[in-house]
């Protein structure tokens, strides 16, 4: 998938990979494309709540070898 930015939140815990998607976020115009690599399992659901929330549209979610990787598009 395409994407126009990329943030690696591995090895960090809940709160901080939401919090870094929205710093991430802030520096992105409307409708670009952030790609976000995290190890922490419970981001995958709070990913999914973070875009319900904001507003944002979660594209896709994958999981390779205890890695999450979540292609989030800015409203």
């Amino acid at each position: 998938m395409n994407f126009d930015k990329e943030f690696d939140a591995s090895g960090l815990s809940c709160p901080l990979p939401i919090l870094k998607t929205k710093k991430a976020l802030s520096d992105m115009a409307s409708g670009q494309v952030l790609k976000l690599v995290a190890t922490d399992s419970g981001a995958v659901k709070d990913m999914q709540a973070f875009a319900d929330q904001t507003g944002n549209t979660l594209l896709a979610t994958e999981e390779a070898n205890g890695a999450y990787t979540f292609y989030m598009k800015k409203k």
